[in-house]
């Protein structure tokens, strides 16, 4: 889908010409936005759209002093690099890139375009800046979490599904994010009784085979870490959990909203909103460098009782209270 299709679709003013929208005499902006996904993935529609809203809330507005470049990689990081040098090419003010797979393509291509990130795990461990506190370079943006989260991820399976035993950790062991993720829920696995197993993420028939083989026994549980793989794999992975009756906790709600148990992350809807106060910000003069990195302050869970039922399993009270999401 186009960028002023899209737009316009959310609500935005791209109908009508630029030249005709611009007031007279004022500067237009340029700000483009590298996504992951497709158009019509998830969430990201709603994210895209809290983002600009955020950035008229605070004076910019499509088609008067702002221009808005969107590219959508599909899931594909050769779109992701072929995006990103497209972006660059176009010279804006800044780019917004969500997640590690769109932040790593724009800094490998450009050291000088002005790149606010979202929905990063270690930005510091994938070199995408120096420290959180001090940046150091063009880039900076908002963390999805800590490390420290595989705990709660971990409590939550042991809630919802008391026999898991044995869990089983998709993630990309190709990413600094990736290995940090694994590394502190094998930490912590054996608190809550439970034994983990690494699962990387290549292919869709690989999956297949390592679920299928981990599922030969009982007891067995399921959580998916935050990478881009997880993302284009998500529908197949959210079919496999299900093929093979475990129980799953994602990082993210986009993954339940698709059939899956449980989710437990940050409310990126907030981040995307936060991502158009650095935006501001940079545009009126300040440096990414001098923006620190800034960790979620919501996070949220989401439930899918529907698959709860089809797995065989009460829900407890308490949990499903305290839910931000529910799908009956």
């Amino acid at each position: 889908m186009k960028r002023r299709s899209f737009l316009s679709l959310i609500g935005g003013a791209a109908a009508l010409p630029l030249v005709a929208r611009a007031q007279q005499g004022e500067r237009v902006r340029r700000v483009g936005l590298l996504l992951p996904v497709s158009v019509n993935d998830g969430d990201y529609p709603t994210l895209v759209k809290a983002f600009l809203q955020g950035l008229e809330q605070l004076g910019w507005t499509e088609g008067r002093n702002l221009r808005i470049d969107i590219r959508w990689a599909g899931g594909s990081m050769d779109m992701n690099r072929r995006y990103a040098a497209e972006l660059v090419a176009l010279a804006p003010d800044v780019i917004l890139a969500s997640g590690a797979s769109a932040a790593g393509p724009l800094l490998q291509t450009t050291r000088t375009i002005p790149v606010v990130f979202t929905i990063v795990p270690d930005p510091v461990g994938a070199g995408f800046v120096d420290s959180l506190a001090r940046p150091g370079g063009n880039a900076t943006g908002f963390t999805s979490f800590d490390y420290g989260i595989g705990g709660k991820w971990l409590e939550l399976l042991k809630e919802i599904a008391p026999r898991v035993k044995r869990v089983a950790v998709l993630r990309d062991a190709t990413t600094t994010a990736g290995v940090g993720q694994w590394s502190a829920i094998q930490t912590v696995a054996p608190t809550f009784g439970m034994e983990a197993t690494p699962i990387n993420l290549r292919d869709a028939a690989e999956l297949e085979r390592s679920l299928s083989a981990f599922a030969r026994q009982a007891n067995g549980g399921l959580i998916v870490t935050s990478s881009g793989l997880a993302i284009t794999h998500r529908d197949t992975i959210v079919t496999l959990a299900a093929k093979y009756k475990l129980p799953a906790l994602y990082y993210s709600r986009a993954f339940v909203a698709a059939g899956g148990l449980i989710s437990y992350g940050s409310d990126r809807v907030e981040q995307f909103r936060r991502a158009a106060g650095y935006v501001d910000r940079i545009l009126k003069g300040e440096k990414p460098a001098e923006l620190p990195v800034q960790a979620p302050t919501k996070y949220e869970l989401s439930l899918n009782l529907k698959t709860a039922s089809a797995l065989g399993l009460a829900v407890p009270q308490m949990l499903v209270l305290r839910a931000d999401r529910v799908i009956q």
